[in-house]
């Protein structure tokens, strides 16, 4: 059986990378296909989630005038191209 957390939200999210390697996180897709973009990137920091658990880059982020906390969760062991996966705090 797969672990489930009720206040973890795994979604897809497009994102830039700049010339510098900084990563900007533009758009969040969930499951159901529904587009929200990301108005503004509030602040960035390496912090663990304290509803959601686990370590991860943490995004404050600004959607449709609320803010957010959205995550990106580095996975220990990387294979080819999966280097981690994104989340949001319920």
């Amino acid at each position: 059986m797969a672990y489930t957390n009720p206040h973890k939200v795994y979604v897809r999210v497009r994102a830039e990378f700049d010339k510098d390697g900084f990563v900007h996180p533009r758009v969040i897709i969930w499951k159901d296909g529904q587009v929200y973009d990301i108005d503004r990137v509030l602040d960035v920091r390496f912090l663990h989630s304290s509803k959601a658990g686990g370590m991860g880059d943490r995004f404050t982020i600004r959607v449709c005038g609320q803010e957010r906390y959205l995550f990106y969760e580095r996975i220990s062991e990387m294979e080819g191209n999966h280097i981690g996966r994104w989340f949001i705090e319920r």
